[in-house]
């Protein structure tokens, strides 16, 4: 079924429907800016609580509550131009209102100071007191708790005030690459081997990557990674700077590293991110087998890098128009129950959602559920294939997510954590699988639907621990002492990717301009960040079992309401998820393996050859 829209590069041109309705967060411009100014009046109002928190347990409840009314108005500001800026990142005046966000947030941080060095000197007997005396405080318990815990990396209020200055410089190196990556990168043109010509901006190389005529595939690697490869040194700064900034917050606050630094902010051990990446490395033989699988399925000599997001059944060529995968995601949604699927279907509906790429677009796709009295909102760069489809139902995991902790959770305990936030994507990505092989009878796209459960699980697990481990490895290189370039960024990757798909073993060949993927990955300016694709989706595979088995979603519901109420680690053992063990990663091996097994049922492998 074509999509018509899929090819359109002009804004103007699309209709409405298929375009996020940023009035519901200000009616215009115009209001943003009025309420700006007005935030900006109300800040100073946090200072004179200062000095003052361990008067009465009233007062800390004001300064709470006033401190949560900015920042929720600030969080709202911010998205509004972020969003703006996301639409056409050309667009200097946008980039002006989101550069100038971080200016305000900056000064907030800055204001707000003196709150965690007052609250150390109140103590544990001081606050549970406070509590007893005013039981409305108890909605901040576990912020009291976490301020506390942090105790010996939180310092003093003159301290703190130079740190939260510190963030005026911190979001510079994701703003430039932002901003290089989307609107002033040279993007190289190809020719394929029809004769026509393509400019690959990032939707255009993830669409053309996975052409079925391998010519094309190998062009698009080489014209799109050699390009980046050429700005090898730029893209080089911009991760440095990044990798610097992150070293100096974690020597500021006294933790051993930036990955320590990273992951206490949830309380999440260091031992989990570390085994996690050991865990993987040990099952690589698991991914060896996928490699071997993909290469006979696609009837290749040799498989290379550039051949792992080709279509296992070359001649089917499934595409989905928006309209119809918008149908097959609320039809695989059912388990989850009416409730859940009336909110998804207004999501897709009512323009909470931006469809379309379009020239200057924010690359990617993205769910912000921060909005907290609004809704969330999701960007997407719709392509019309069963990726796009997959991506469309995992962005509306985390709008979900988001919009049921905000239904159900004060403001504080409102910002859950990535940890978590992956397993509602994740989570619905089983679903539309599950719901795709029952209603598919024809062994091609069974097929298909299996290798592509496949592929995200290479995706998401081997290769986002791929990255967490290039991610520490970049890290733990500067904190050596040792500078960050270009060429050494390349070789670091190079080596490991190699390492990973079993170059050398000739499971996969990864040519040489893949040395600077890392360039094309965002994720690194997210500060540890990525690894959490892979806990995320061993945990909802967990998750989604017990569902399609019949169980009852009240449980998985729950932990989508939960919010910041608990650290997530805790959170998900509530539903019986242990993260701190080794089992999620096995049981998620186990999955692939089996699916490996359908496939060679449908498909046989040839005499001699199988695991």
């Amino acid at each position: 079924m074509e999509d018509i829209h899929v090819a359109e590069r002009d804004r103007a041109r699309i209709p409405e429907k298929y375009k996020w309705d940023l009035t519901d967060i200000y009616r215009d411009d115009n209001a943003w800016t009025e309420a700006k100014h007005k935030l900006v009046s109300d800040m100073p109002r946090i200072s004179d609580f200062k000095g003052r928190l361990s008067e009465s347990p009233e007062l800390l409840f004001e300064c709470l509550e006033l401190l949560n009314l900015v920042s929720k108005e600030y969080t709202r500001l911010a998205c509004y131009a972020s969003m703006k800026s996301d639409m056409d990142t050309r667009d200097t005046a946008y980039l002006a209102m989101d550069q100038e966000m971080g200016q305000i947030g900056a000064d907030f941080s800055s204001i707000a100071s003196f709150l965690e060095p007052e609250i150390l000197r109140a103590g544990q007997e001081t606050i549970s007191d406070f509590i007893k005396r005013a039981p409305r405080l108890a909605i901040y318990r576990h912020v009291f708790d976490d301020i506390l815990r942090k105790k010996a990396h939180t310092k003093t209020e003159s301290e703190e005030k130079i740190i939260a200055e510190a963030s005026l410089m911190a979001d510079s190196p994701v703003s430039i690459n932002n901003v290089f990556s989307n609107a002033d990168f040279p993007f190289p043109e190809i020719t394929l081997t029809d004769g026509k010509s393509v400019r690959l901006d990032p939707a255009a190389f993830s669409l053309h990557r996975r052409s079925a005529i391998r010519e094309n595939r190998k062009r698009v690697f080489a014209a799109y990674l050699g390009k980046l490869n050429e700005f090898r040194r730029t893209y080089g700064a911009q991760l440095a700077a990044e990798v610097r900034k992150n070293m100096f917050f974690a020597r500021a606050r006294d933790y051993k590293s930036c990955l320590e630094r990273a992951l206490d902010a949830h309380n999440i051990p260091v031992a989990v991110y570390k085994n996690l990446i050991e865990g993987v490395r040990t099952n690589l033989e698991t991914l060896h087998r996928y490699l071997r699988l993909r290469k006979r399925l696609l009837g290749l000599e040799e498989l290379h890098y550039y051949d792992l997001y080709a279509p296992i059944v070359k001649d089917l060529d499934l595409n989905f128009a928006y309209d119809e995968a918008v149908e097959l995601v609320l039809a695989s949604l059912t388990p989850l129950g009416p409730s859940y699927l009336g909110v998804a279907r207004r999501a897709l509906a009512d323009r909470w959602t931006d469809v379309y790429h379009n020239d200057g677009k924010r690359s990617g796709a993205y769910s912000n559920g921060a909005v907290y009295d609004v809704h969330p909102y999701m960007l997407l760069n719709y392509n019309g294939k069963y990726d796009d489809v997959s991506t469309l139902t995992h962005e509306l995991g985390h709008s979900m997510h988001s919009y049921l902790t905000n239904k159900a959770q004060p403001y504080a305990l409102s910002h859950y954590s990535i940890f978590v936030a992956e397993v509602a994507s994740t989570f619905n990505e089983a679903l539309l699988l599950d719901h795709m092989l029952k209603i598919e009878t024809r062994d091609e796209v069974r097929l298909s639907l299996l290798c592509n459960f496949l592929d995200n699980a290479r995706a998401t697990v081997f290769r986002q621990v791929q990255f967490a481990e290039f991610e520490l490895k970049i890290h733990e290189t500067v904190e050596g002492g040792t500078a960050l370039t270009g060429d050494l960024l390349n070789s670091i990757y190079e080596k490991m990717v190699r390492e990973y798909y079993g170059h050398d073993k000739g499971f996969c060949i990864v040519d040489k301009e893949i040395q600077c993927e890392w360039a094309y990955i965002p994720h690194f300016f997210y500060n540890f960040y990525v690894y959490q694709y892979a806990t995320s989706f061993t945990a909802s595979a967990a998750l989604s079992e017990k569902v399609l088995a019949g169980g009852d979603a009240g449980e998985y519901l729950n932990l989508l309401s939960a919010g910041n109420s608990d650290y997530p680690i805790e959170l998900l053992k509530k539903v019986g998820v242990d993260m701190t063990t080794p089992q999620p990663l096995q049981a998620t091996m186990a999955r692939m393996n089996q699916v490996m097994d359908q496939i060679e049922q449908i498909s046989p492998l040839p005499a001699g050859e199988g695991r």
